[in-house]
């Protein structure tokens, strides 16, 4: 016990880094409504800079945990940084978005341990894969077209 508690005094860097609002994709490609609110509750806390860290990450060794999942997400998709991507980037980005959320690879099975209301329904996973069609195909054909 005494253990656990000295552990507490641990604590892995929760800070959210700043957000640049002209590079978030709000700004840059904002999804539609319905495809906002279901990136907002199912993708938002691992995959931008503004995560709402619940009660748990208070708690040594899961806040380790959650932080190291936070991190992996930013780094592999960051809705908050998309103007940072290159146009092929931001391609790639929506055609994994598809490729994840049919596979049910995301939301992370773990993170849907506690998080149950991130559950994608196979209506949103169709959302979402035919937003993120939409949005890969307009950007090659404004790719090609400024070639």
């Amino acid at each position: 016990m005494l253990l656990f508690a000295a552990a507490q005094l641990i604590r892995p860097n929760m800070d959210n880094p700043p957000v640049d609002a002209a590079q978030a994709m709000s700004s840059i490609a904002p999804p539609p409504g319905d495809v906002d609110l279901i990136l907002t509750r199912s993708c938002a806390d691992c995959h931008t800079n503004t995560t709402v860290y619940p009660a748990y990450a208070s708690i040594t060794p899961a806040n380790f945990f959650l932080a190291s999942h936070i991190k992996d997400g930013r780094k592999h998709l960051n809705f908050d940084e998309w103007g940072t991507y290159s146009a092929k980037k931001q391609v790639k980005k929506y055609e994994e978005i598809c490729e994840y959320v049919s596979a049910r690879e995301m939301p992370l099975p773990s993170y849907l341990w506690l998080h149950g209301d991130a559950a994608l329904s196979e209506e949103e996973i169709q959302a979402l894969c035919d937003w993120s069609r939409i949005e890969a195909a307009k950007l090659e054909s404004a790719t090609a077209a400024g070639e």
